[in-house]
């Protein structure tokens, strides 16, 4: 690549002409002091009659001499100057964050010598660094191995637990309260803009109800209670029933009542579905009540008329068909209330949400264990999840398979799921079917072991197939397939409402547990100071960018893709994020689709950017906003102000600016560039998510170096980034 005229290199090159022109002048005027003045006459005839005429040779030559020393300047600068910047940017990159990027020799020979010694001095930090870790870990093995047994305890409680500080700012939650907060959020975000760590509780409560209970706890503490709670139910913005039971985090080492406080915890419990049941039960008893009453009233009524003995025989037998009718009314009703409670005991056993998948692993596993024949998966629908008793259910399966194999020649044995598509089931239920090849079986026989009794119930009485199907709302029937020679058993199962759907990604086990938890967040005292006067260490960040239709937002472009994740505490958060395709109401032209990727049938459908924006908004409440390139993102959502009424006020730092801040010499500060600086990994490029994650590592690296100029607080990496020439930059 050709090297870039350098404006340094310029004014070198006039600075030396200019240079050289005055020490001619000076030595011509030394020269001409030291003649008499016969001389000087002389000396004055001959430059005139030398120069007269020749001015623009003379230019032409100061010219060509600039020119030259421009030239000489600009190798001078790419040879000596410019490695020995860039290696002073390596270097401190290398000196004040943890990448591992070796400095690339160039420039002269004295230049890949010195580079090569700062490799080497780069190799034996390293080598340093790795034995100062592996001896930090073996000293906190301990305390990391009971920092696990308490997340993964947290993680993995069915209750929906919440730690906040005094702030009212998460600090741990666990898994049950982030599939919580979908059902409590009626946003496009699906629940990320209300739990999160360092997000404020007070997006899902009031803060005078959640005041009120802390008070309540700090006046029963001042009276010396050991334990002391408080309670209460409310509802949230999506119309939910919360109960929640408040419980204090005392602060380690205080005296006072008062000061004893450093947090609080909340145990949530969804009873949005358990009230409505006990409203139907009490509604239903209420018409029991009054219309019996009613009945019996007539019924009186009508009987004292019939002991009349001169009662005329037409009046006699109207009141008997009133007796009569009022007999069928209350029959009736003792019928609703009948089917109501059994309906009722069959919703209070205890159903739990499993995954289909699972269930049928563990079902295979049993019969595999106590069966002689093959049995296997057939069709299985991975994203199935039923609400189902799972124990009663294995058993039912397994006593079904253990029966045909003891009586039956069966060959094999399968079981399959999928979606129920009986009319009136769809989307409600599932079918699981156990399959066999084998002797063909009466529908007589069949309903013998539907009914005969399996195993002695927990209630002590003795469970039949018949009986787990019912408890589960479903059905039960047996039928063949003449063409493939297979019969199957089938059983109809109720899938868990899709609010209650567990995330199967909160399953996949990896090497760290997500970060549901950040124990520093107990010292945030977040609204005890300005932003401005904040540390960047200290702060919390939304790292967001945007895919768009093109690069025009003022000639009608628009946002077709939004991404986002957070920062807390110095750590990126990776499983908060906030990712959304945008249909943007017109046309993706062709020649952008390579770039992003995104085709007009990926958006077609989706949410449009007056929906997402208010969830984005309050996934980013209470944050610095943070993007590469900041000014072209923020001029969309800018453009969207007046329709959508939603204005993002908060600061924003760009990491295109703050990386012209640290390595001012550097000829390129593209995403790309700054990552590869970084030796940080580019994943996803051009995708909305993709890329802020990305810009979160760099940006993440930029603080450090920040710092080492001196730039600690946010006011302080504003102020540096707009007197950069890129800040210019206008959309």
């Amino acid at each position: 690549m050709k090297p870039r005229l350098e404006m340094r290199a310029v004014l070198a090159g006039l600075i030396l002409g200019l240079a050289v022109a005055v020490l001619l002048g000076l030595m011509t005027l030394v020269l001409g002091s030291t003649l008499n003045e016969a001389e000087q006459s002389q000396w004055s005839r001959w430059w005139g009659d030398v120069l007269a005429g020749r001015w623009p040779l003379l230019v032409l030559l100061w010219l060509g001499f600039v020119a030259t020393a421009v030239v000489l300047a600009q190798r001078l600068w790419h040879r000596y100057v410019q490695p020995l910047a860039h290696m002073t940017d390596g270097v401190e990159v290398l000196l004040n964050t943890n990448a591992i990027k070796p400095v690339v020799p160039t420039g002269a020979p004295e230049h890949r010598a010195l580079a090569q010694r700062i490799n080497q001095l780069l190799e034996q930090r390293e080598r340093l660094r790795q034995d100062m870790d592996e001896r930090v870990r073996q000293v906190s093995q301990g305390i990391e191995q009971e920092r696990s047994r308490l997340a993964a305890l947290m993680s993995e409680l069915t209750q929906s637990v919440v730690v906040c500080n005094l702030d009212g700012r998460i600090l741990l939650y666990n898994n049950q309260a982030r599939l919580q907060s979908r059902a409590l959020s009626g946003a496009v975000g699906g629940g990320v803009e209300l739990m999160g760590l360092g997000r404020s509780i007070y997006g899902v409560f009031e803060r005078k109800l959640v005041a009120h209970a802390l008070e309540n706890i700090q006046e029963r503490m001042a009276r010396g209670a050991a334990s002391p709670s408080a309670q209460f139910v409310t509802t949230t913005a999506a119309g939910q029933l919360l109960r929640v039971q408040m419980a204090p985090v005392r602060a380690v080492g205080s005296v006072e009542p008062a000061s004893a406080l450093s947090g609080f915890v909340l145990m949530m419990d969804n009873i949005t579905r358990e009230f409505q049941s006990e409203s139907a039960r009490d509604q239903v008893l209420n018409n029991l009540t009054e219309g019996s009453r009613s009945s019996l009233a007539n019924m009186q009524a009508a009987l004292d008329m019939l002991d009349f003995d001169d009662l005329d025989p037409a009046m006699r037998s109207r009141f008997l068909g009133v007796i009569g009718e009022e007999t069928r009314r209350m029959s009736q009703r003792l019928a609703d209330l009948e089917t109501g409670t059994t309906a009722d005991l069959k919703t209070r056993w205890p159903m739990e949400d499993v995954l289909g998948a699972d269930l049928l692993k563990a079902v295979l596993r049993q019969m595999q264990s106590q069966l002689t024949v093959p049995v296997s998966l057939a069709e299985v629908d991975a994203g199935l999840w039923l609400k189902v008793e799972s124990f009663s259910l294995l058993q039912a399966l397994s006593y079904l398979a253990a029966r045909l194999v003891d009586e039956f020649d069966v060959k094999f044995l399968q079981l399959r799921l999928g979606p129920a598509t009986l009319p009136g089931h769809e989307g409600r239920k599932a079918h699981l079917d156990l399959i066999w090849s084998g002797q063909a079986m009466s529908t007589e026989t069949v309903m013998s072991w539907e009914l005969d009794a399996m195993r002695q119930g927990a209630d002590g009485s003795l469970l039949s197939v018949r009986d787990v199907v019912e408890r589960h709302g479903g059905a039960f029937w047996f039928e063949r397939e003449r063409t493939r020679h297979q019969a199957f058993f089938r059983l109809l199962l109720p899938l868990a409402s899709p609010q209650e759907q567990l995330d199967a990604a909160s399953f996949v086990r990896n090497d760290s547990r997500p970060e549901f938890y950040d124990f520093d967040l107990f010292q945030a005292t977040a609204q005890s100071r300005e932003l401005d006067d904040r540390l960047l260490t200290e702060l919390t960040y939304t790292v967001f960018d945007t895919e768009t239709t093109g690069l025009n937002p003022s000639q009608g472009d628009e946002i077709i893709q939004m991404g986002a994740a957070r920062i807390v505490n110095g750590k990126l958060l990776s499983q908060e994020c906030f990712e959304q395709l945008i249909d943007p109401q017109r046309s993706i032209p062709t020649a952008t689709i390579p770039i992003h990727g995104i085709e007009p049938h990926m958006v077609a459908g989706k949410p449009t950017i007056a929906q997402v924006l208010p969830s984005f908004q309050a996934f980013a409440q209470d944050t610095v906003l943070v993007a590469h390139n900041a000014a072209f993102d923020m001029r969309f959502l800018q453009l969207k102000e007046k329709a959508t009424g939603i204005v993002f006020d908060q600061p924003v730092l760009d990491t295109l600016l703050l990386s012209a801040v640290v390595h001012p010499t550097q000829e390129s500060h593209r995403l790309e560039a700054i990552a590869e600086r970084f030796n940080v990994t580019v994943m996803g490029r051009h995708t909305a998510m993709g890329d802020a994650m990305v810009t979160a590592e760099v940006f993440l690296k930029l603080i450090p170096l920040l710092a080492d100029k001196g730039i600690r607080t946010l006011g302080q990496a504003r102020e540096a980034a707009q007197k950069t020439y890129y800040a210019r930059l206008k959309y």
